[in-house]
């Protein structure tokens, strides 16, 4: 079985898409974009740009209007995206609306 998978190849990460298909999902998720950022009710909550062949993500640790601490994370496949935007969901269902 091993000999099979030896010739198969992923496709390669297009991070242009990806941002595009992330942009699509964090809106999804309620969120807005202004300036590069994806906010809840004028708090900043997410970031994303592409950096070369890499997906630049970053999400605050604990949402606040004044001085956001951010938790960057390269994104380099699509598994990478995919557990950034599972993080992301489960951080927005922690905080509470006492958070913003």
């Amino acid at each position: 079985m091993d000999d099979e998978l030896a010739g198969f190849a992923l496709p390669p990460f297009k991070p242009d898409e990806a941002l595009q298909a992330l942009r699509r999902d964090l809106r999804a998720l309620g969120l807005t974009e202004r300036a590069g950022r994806f906010e809840r009710r004028g708090t900043p909550i997410a970031r994303a740009a592409v950096d070369g062949a890499v997906l630049q993500a970053a999400r605050v640790k604990r949402p606040s209007r004044t001085s956001p601490e951010w938790l960057g994370k390269a994104l380099k496949n699509s598994a990478d995206v995919r557990n950034f935007l599972a993080d992301l969901k489960r951080q927005l269902s922690l905080w509470s609306d006492a958070d913003d």
